[in-house]
């Protein structure tokens, strides 16, 4: 194990080199633990094709789901960012299928969200909006909402639901748009519920729209990781 500088760590385990927070607590919400290896002695077969395994076919443990495959069940390598991995690692056909979808929120939609959207922001119940840039930080872990007068966060692992919403469809009978976002989180020290809303403004909503839909994305993931 060695540190390198950013409050990250280089850590080597079964599956292959993986670069981690030094402290675990400042995980990225998005990420994922490493599985448990199903134990050799659990799987003398293929757990997809039922190949029996032996000195030519060699058993493979995929590095998302922990299962047994052969090689021909097992045999690409992706990268794997939830889990923090620094080169790409062995999946079965299952899970490199869900890490290639995942890799166009890495590879775009995160920028997408880092880059931040405007809009009109209103807190709880109150009457009062104020147009404010949104933007998820570097880390992955706030929603950072920056105004002329006024400035907060929101954590995202305090966020209980988020709901984007739809201006129904576009001229010309294409599919609707998101227009805007509703969350519900619980601020620190407090367990009841805060309401925040987030709307679309101006003429060039080309930018907010796709922030909310890289936003819904992230969504997903959220819950996920919630789940495992």
């Amino acid at each position: 194990m060695s540190a390198v500088p950013d409050g990250k760590k280089l850590v080597r385990s079964p599956s292959g080199l993986r670069m981690v927070p030094e402290n675990g607590a400042f995980n990225s919400p998005f990420s994922l633990d490493e599985p448990q290896w199903v134990p050799d002695k659990e799987c003398p077969r293929c757990m997809q094709c039922e190949a029996k395994f032996d000195f030519i076919t060699r058993k493979h443990h995929c590095r998302r789901c922990g299962r047994c495959f052969c090689d021909k069940c097992c045999s690409k390598k992706l990268p794997l960012p939830r889990m923090c991995f620094v080169d790409p690692v062995r999946q079965c056909g299952e899970c490199s299928a869900i890490s290639q979808r995942e890799g166009d929120f890495y590879d775009r939609q995160l920028k997408v969200l880092t880059g931040g959207g405007t809009f009109l922001v209103t807190l709880g119940s109150s009457e009062k909006s104020e147009t404010m840039s949104c933007r998820l930080s570097n880390n992955h872990r706030y929603l950072f909402m920056d105004g002329d007068s006024s400035h907060f966060e929101v954590e995202l692992s305090r966020i209980t639901s988020m709901q984007v919403q739809t201006d129904g469809s576009t001229p010309g009978g294409g599919t609707s748009r998101a227009c805007g976002m509703l969350l519900q989180y619980r601020p620190p020290g407090s367990q009841e519920l805060q309401q925040l809303q987030l709307e679309t403004t101006g003429d060039d909503r080309k930018g907010p729209t796709a922030w909310l839909t890289a936003m819904h994305k992230a969504a997903k993931l959220l819950y996920e990781s919630r789940d495992q």
